[in-house]
């Protein structure tokens, strides 16, 4: 159908608005994907470190079979009964883990010497500075009888 067939096709005036945003956001998706197809992905992965390079790789395989859940939709077939919700419940396990990573790499870490100076002089008792305290009571020494 051309897009003239479209545009005097009848539908409910409810809906105009969101198709109208769903509209929208294809041309955001369109944009983004011209733009990320523009520079190669060896060059693309070469700037990143590991953990951002699996980060990508998620996030392009998440957004794929999401658009493949939304084509499915948009062909009348339930989404929730094809494998494309397997699939995507998968990649969401691997981006919890790579969280989980992120997650630990920005947790404070434990200075171990550093921890024991600081309880060392938390429980330090300072001794008691007179003369008469530092004394010690010697005992008296016995007589020698013999």
């Amino acid at each position: 159908m051309s897009e003239s067939d479209l545009a005097g096709e009848e539908y409910p005036a409810e809906i105009h608005d969101y198709l109208s945003a769903f509209d929208k956001s294809l041309g955001f998706v369109d944009e983004m994907l011209k733009t990320m197809m523009s520079v190669s992905r060896s060059e693309l992965l070469q700037k990143l470190d590991p953990l951002e390079q699996a980060k990508l790789d998620l996030v392009s395989a998440y957004t794929l079979n999401s658009m493949f859940w939304v084509y499915l939709a948009t062909q009348g077939i339930n989404p929730k009964e094809h494998p494309v919700k397997q699939e995507l419940e998968r990649i969401r396990t691997y981006m919890n883990r790579v969280k989980e990573i992120t997650d630990k790499k920005k947790a404070a870490r434990l200075d171990k010497g550093a921890a024991s100076r600081f309880l060392r002089s938390a429980l330090y008792e300072p001794k008691p500075h007179n003369k008469s305290a530092k004394r010690t009571p010697v005992p008296a020494k016995k007589k020698k009888t013999h």
